[in-house]
């Protein structure tokens, strides 16, 4: 089954009816997981939590999505969506949606009767056409979150150098959050233009590089994307620097960081929850249910002081 996961299952129990047409669902049948950069470590966790979600729901659940870690790939994964669509009766899809170029594919999903979901980023209600739920971190008030632990981890001064994976609406929302508190509460400090890391490790590497040694006065990084504090220790490392870094999300080598004490802390993004909760969402829609438009989920800040739940959560996610 080289590009899907699949369980086994039949459907839950329904509250009230869904409007609007659904002749392309079928009513509690399987649901679809649709996700491009499929094999990349913080998708993994995501995709944890939805299958985990499936077997407790004792639900059949597949998911394709293009077979990389650092190639954000739309064009590859949507034939592999459409080819597991020609093959299944689905009742509900979950689509990743941060990237708005794969809105009109939510949007054909919804006109062919498909309920779809989506998750990590929430897109303002009645926004993407076809959308009928999304679920995901409150990225606002996280971005905020980690500004000020940052802050004052620096003592409220210094200079932060900000990166992103790339442009997308998670990490725009992050990034502004971000800036705009620092800017707010932290008269002292400066952020530096956001700069593109991108999603291979080695460029990555050379782009954090370039950025310290343009910017000799540097002694903070924030990075939007979970490769970052990856990104921003080895820098540190190669420059001999020390820096305060903070990241996003609570893969392993993530935290292993965070405790040997090269990275201070990481934005604890729902991850698994996410996945979790798009997979419910995605069940009650295929059952007929009503669901909230908008089910937003916590993030914590993860330092040294409160690392082993989310050492629990990897294991749990088999990682």
């Amino acid at each position: 089954m080289s590009l899907l996961t699949r369980l086994i299952a039949p459907a839950a129990m329904g509250l009230a009816l869904l409007g609007g047409p659904q002749a392309a669902s079928a009513e509690g049948g399987p649901l679809l997981w649709v996700q491009p950069l499929r094999d990349h470590p913080v998708h993994k966790i995501m995709q944890a939590g939805f299958l985990s979600a499936c077997t407790k729901m004792n639900r059949e659940c597949e998911i394709v999505g293009n077979p990389s870690s650092t190639n954000w790939d739309i064009p590859g994964t949507l034939p592999l969506a459409e080819a597991a669509l020609s093959r299944t009766e689905f009742g509900a899809v979950a689509v990743y949606g941060p990237d708005p170029a794969i809105f009109p594919f939510i949007a054909k999903l919804g006109s062919e009767g498909y309920p779809v979901v989506t998750w990590h980023v929430m897109p303002p209600e009645g926004s993407v056409e076809g959308l009928l739920a999304v679920t995901g971190q409150d990225t606002p008030a996280a971005g905020a979150a980690a500004a000020v632990a940052m802050a004052t981890e620096m003592g409220g001064s210094g200079i932060i150098a900000l990166t992103q994976g790339s442009i997308n609406e998670a990490e725009n929302v992050m990034s502004d959050a971000f800036r705009a508190k620092i800017a707010e509460s932290y008269p002292d400090i400066t952020v530096l233009s956001t700069e593109i890391e991108g999603f291979e490790p080695s460029a990555a590497q050379a782009k954090a590089v370039a950025i310290i040694q343009g910017n000799p006065e540097v002694t903070g990084a924030f990075s939007t994307t979970g490769n970052g504090p990856q990104t921003w220790a080895q820098a540190a490392r190669a420059t001999d620097r020390e820096l305060v870094i903070v990241g996003m999300d609570y893969i392993r080598q993530n935290l292993d960081l965070v405790k040997a004490g090269e990275v201070f802390g990481l934005v604890g993004q729902p991850l698994y929850e996410e996945g979790a909760r798009a997979a419910e969402l995605a069940a009650d829609l295929a059952d007929g249910k009503m669901v909230p438009y908008r089910n937003a989920l916590p993030a914590a800040i993860v330092t040294i002081d409160n690392l082993a739940p989310y050492y629990d959560i990897l294991e749990q996610a088999g990682q």
